[in-house]
C-alpha cells in the first residue's frame, strides 16, 4: 500500500501557490465523524498555513458521503475557487460499500467534468475503522492535508488557464 511508505502530511511548502485571495469550500460528511473531523483538521490547518484567510473558508456539513455530491455541486455555484469533499466509507458486510464508493467517485468526477470549479476527492474508502484513523491524522498522516494542497494547486492551475 502506497501510504505505508509515505506520510500523507508531508509536502513541499515551496510548491504551494500564493493563496491569500483563494476562497475554498469544504463539504464534509457527518457519518464516521471521528474520521471526517480529523480530515477536516488537516484541511483547515494546511489551508491556513498556506495563507488562506479563515473568512475565505466555507464549511458545509452533509449527512453522509453520498450527499457530498449534492453539497459540492451547491458550493461550486457559490463563488468559491475550489471545493474539497471530505468523507469516509468503511467496508461492511453488504454491497452497500461498493455502491456508495462508486456513486461518490463518479459523482465527484462528473462535477469536475461539468463545472469549472475543481472538486477535490478526500473520501477515505477503507476496509476498517483503524485504516481510516491511520489516514486521518494517525500513523500515515492526514489525507486532508494532501487534499488541501491539491485544492490550492488546482485553483492556481484554473486561474492560470
Amino acid at each position: 500500500m502506497a501510504t505505508q511508505r509515505n506520510n500523507l502530511s508531508n509536502y513541499d511548502n515551496t510548491s504551494i501557490p500564493e493563496a491569500t485571495d483563494y476562497k475554498i469550500a469544504v463539504v464534509i460528511s457527518e457519518w464516521n465523524s471521528q474520521v471526517t473531523n480529523g480530515l477536516l483538521k488537516g484541511v483547515l490547518d494546511t489551508l491556513k498555513s498556506s495563507g488562506v484567510h479563515s473568512n475565505n473558508i466555507v464549511i458545509q456539513y452533509v449527512p453522509g458521503s453520498f450527499e457530498l455530491i449534492f453539497g459540492a455541486k451547491k458550493l461550486q455555484t457559490s463563488a468559491v475557487d475550489a471545493v474539497i469533499a471530505v468523507g469516509c466509507i468503511i467496508q461492511g458486510e453488504t454491497k452497500h460499500f461498493d455502491y456508495v464508493c462508486q456513486g461518490v467517485t463518479q459523482g465527484i468526477k462528473d462535477l469536475n467534468v461539468l463545472y469549472d470549479t475543481p472538486v477535490i476527492f478526500c473520501v477515505l474508502t477503507d476496509n476498517n475503522l483503524q485504516q481510516s484513523l491511520d489516514r486521518s491524522g494517525g500513523k500515515y498522516g492526514n489525507k486532508g492535508v494532501e487534499a488541501a494542497v491539491t485544492a490550492l494547486k488546482m485553483v492556481a492551475l484554473n486561474k492560470s488557464l
